[in-house]
């Protein structure tokens, strides 16, 4: 599985729906509802200035983050930023690889 970092904010509408059924009802469903794609919620927690919830999940794979964006964007009451979180290791796989790159007006 990888980890992504979701970052919401909400929409008027959102705010009033988190308003009337508080934060561990909106965290419980937010669990649900990642886990029936087969992931997993790792943190939430509430927040203030330009995000109102930040979250780490594990998905499955890519089409799975996708699916979560899409299914909050389009409610219209959450707008979604979603950025894959790499671990060290990874970083040094790729620091490993040789690509031959040519700049622009090079």
């Amino acid at each position: 599985m990888a980890k992504y970092l979701l970052r919401a904010s909400y929409t008027a509408e959102g705010t009033k729906g988190l308003m009337r059924d508080g934060g561990s009802k909106r965290r419980a469903l937010v669990e649900k509802f990642v886990s029936g794609i087969g992931g997993k919620v790792e943190a939430f927690y509430f927040a203030f200035g330009a995000d109102d919830a930040v979250i780490i999940a594990d998905l499955p794979d890519t089409a799975a983050a996708v699916a979560v964006s899409l299914a909050v964007g389009s409610s219209g009451a959450v707008r979604l930023s979603t950025t894959p979180l790499i671990t060290p290791e990874e970083v040094d796989t790729a620091t490993k690889r040789t690509v031959q790159y040519t700049p622009p007006g090079a």
